[in-house]
């Protein structure tokens, strides 16, 4: 990491593994320690200092930020980001010289370690890159403004992630799962909100509207999958059963004939009463034809003659 001071040519560099949250975060603190808060940085246009907003970003018209430019809005520093690295020339030309020189002094001294390496470039390198090749400014006046108190300056370098309360009191960040403690005066009910900070060194701290809340942090209870054979036995096809039409057997109410023994005692007669008035009633209809039947021919039943239906005209 390199911090060059566009008026004066001041050098600050780090060496890290990679370019992370904390190695920009704590390159920018060092240089605020040193020299004080900058109105201005211009950086590179990557997802660590400045990033594209997403679908709900831009519908709800918010500005995206990152850690590193929320860091950097809390201590009032606008961020520039760069389209391309000729946009940079100062500070490329500066990697330049920490390419031709750094490198060159380390393998002499045979450092290989990244501890060992910031070691000597804070004591010997810098210091002498500094004398060398910063220059004084065009004009006195110095726009860096006071650095804040240690305290100030661990609340603002740190990770910030907003969580949502569970029903139980917990909360879940980066895989761990944290149970809060009950308490009188900062009560946080469940489903609100809270923030979950996280320092570099890895102390997590929850805070709810601003005030700390007590936490412990419980185990995760793992998902054990359950065990499947390596082969798994294929399973014949079951025949498919032919429907046969059921038959009643022999001694079947269905087979045998309506009588009064097999037929429930309570309807029994009522039922065996309204066949006979069927039948009464039915020979009493074919003894009215008949009769009718002789009167339209003119002989009666006994045998003599009766009176012809006529019609008159």
């Amino acid at each position: 990491m390199d911090l060059v001071d566009d008026a004066t040519n001041t050098t600050l560099a780090r060496l890290g593994d990679e370019e992370t949250i904390w190695a920009t975060a704590g390159a920018l603190r060092a240089w605020i320690e040193r020299y004080g808060v900058p109105l201005k940085l211009y950086v590179d246009w990557k997802n660590l200092y400045k990033r594209s907003a997403n679908a709900q970003e831009r519908l709800r018209g918010e500005e995206p930020i990152t850690q590193f430019g929320r860091m950097c809005a809390k201590l009032g520093i606008e961020l520039i980001a760069a389209g391309s690295p000729q946009a940079k020339g100062r500070v490329e030309r500066v990697h330049g010289t920490h390419q031709g020189r750094l490198v060159k002094k380390l393998r002499l001294r045979k450092i290989a370690r990244c501890a060992e390496a910031n070691a000597y470039r804070e004591a010997e390198y810098l210091p002498e890159h500094n004398r060398r090749f910063a220059r004084p400014a065009a004009r006195p006046e110095d726009y860096h403004r006071r650095a804040p108190c240690a305290a100030k300056l661990d609340r603002i370098f740190r990770l910030e992630r907003e969580r949502v309360i569970s029903d139980d009191w917990v909360v879940r960040y980066d895989g761990r799962f944290f149970q809060l403690e009950p308490q009188s005066q900062n009560y946080t009910p469940a489903r609100g909100k809270v923030v979950v900070c996280e320092r570099p060194e890895g102390r997590v701290k929850i805070e709810y509207r601003g005030r700390a809340v007590p936490w412990r942090e419980i185990p995760v209870r793992a998902s054990v999958p359950e065990a499947k054979p390596a082969i798994e036995p294929t399973k014949a096809p079951m025949p498919a059963l032919a429907k046969r039409k059921w038959l009643p057997p022999p001694d079947h109410p269905w087979r045998q004939g309506v009588t009064g023994h097999n037929l429930c005692p309570r309807f029994s007669h009522a039922i065996l009463g309204r066949f006979v008035r069927f039948v009464f009633g039915l020979r009493q209809v074919t003894r009215a034809a008949r009769e009718w039947d002789r009167i339209l021919t003119g002989v009666s039943s006994r045998g003599y003659p009766k009176l012809r239906v006529s019609a008159w005209g």
